[in-house]
């Protein structure tokens, strides 16, 4: 079936945008390329000579914990290297501006904590990089934005060669070996080492938040939910939005690179929407008569200039 003639218009979307109170997103690893970091998400997502997904495990942490944390040592250096992009920002607007407004996010780089996100309207799915959890009992702390994270770490953290890629990137220079004693272990216990606080394969996300999420699905009709930067195929966070249509007349949004070739996206309801691009571009502009638009000043600061009041 042929998406409506609806379905990539802008003006359209803006139409059931302004009348919408409550909103929903749900987003991945596609808005956060937009600010330069790698997804490394999928089949063939590699770091060196390793599939990136391979590493995202605990028995991988249990079998080298020192390879595991260099790979997570690179992308916290990477994270902190890059900015928030103008989609992260129009998202934290459009939370201040909508107070029936979620975010939804799978990304773990802090992108959107940086952009100024309200903490109450933001869900960190797959926990953050810059917190870090005892293996042992299970300390969190919250937040450590030391770059390296430990001196045995240095090598992910240093600068490239000029207009070269990262050493630590290429699988013919060797990696250096990082035993598990040169890793900090629990403040706490003193005895379990520490490990990032996100969410590897084969774990369950926090069994607390999952409930906060549902009741705020359950509470209310669900008018837009916004599907950011991702395929939309990873669970639970895919259910959300099929979760959030139960309420009653519900449209999808979808904003990726790529709306994927014979799937939901080209099946969509009566009053979905599609929007194919760099979400960084796009958001901005499908957001702007509630967010109005977005000035960056000479120091970096943003500003937005007209939306709603």
């Amino acid at each position: 079936m042929a998406p409506p003639k609806t379905y990539s218009s802008i003006s359209a979307f803006h139409s059931k945008l302004l009348g919408a109170k409550r909103i929903l997103a749900v987003c991945g690893a596609g808005l956060s390329a937009s600010s330069g970091l790698p997804t490394f998400r999928g089949k063939g997502g590699m770091w060196r000579n390793h599939e990136a997904m391979s590493l995202a495990t605990l028995d991988a942490f249990e079998r080298d914990p020192g390879l595991v944390w260099m790979f997570y040592g690179y992308r916290r250096h990477m994270a902190l290297t890059v900015k928030p992009n103008a989609a992260h920002y129009a998202l934290a607007e459009l939370a201040r501006k909508v107070p029936g407004f979620m975010c939804l996010t799978q990304n773990v780089d802090n992108l959107h904590i940086r952009a100024s996100h309200p903490p109450s309207q933001l869900k960190l799915l797959h926990g953050s990089l810059f917190s870090i959890k005892c293996t042992r009992c299970s300390f969190l702390q919250p937040s450590n934005a030391d770059d390296p994270f430990c001196p045995a770490l240095a090598p992910a953290s240093l600068p490239p060669p000029p207009n070269q890629p990262h050493p630590i990137l290429d699988p013919n220079t060797p990696l250096p070996s990082v035993p598990a004693q040169d890793l900090p272990h629990c403040p706490k216990c003193q005895i379990g080492l520490q490990r990032p606080g996100v969410v590897w394969f084969g774990e369950q996300l926090d069994h607390q938040m999952l409930e906060d999420i549902d009741k705020w699905i359950e509470a209310e009709k669900v008018d837009l939910v916004l599907v950011i930067g991702t395929s939309g195929v990873v669970w639970p966070a895919a259910g959300f939005s099929e979760q959030a249509r139960t309420k009653g007349e519900t449209s999808v949004v979808v904003v990726n690179m790529e709306l994927e070739e014979g799937g939901r996206n080209n099946r969509p309801e009566k009053e979905d929407f599609g929007f194919e691009g760099d979400a960084a571009v796009l958001l901005p502009r499908l957001l702007e008569p509630i967010i109005g638009r977005m000035v960056v000043e000479e120091e970096g600061e943003v500003r937005w200039v007209g939306g709603r009041s």
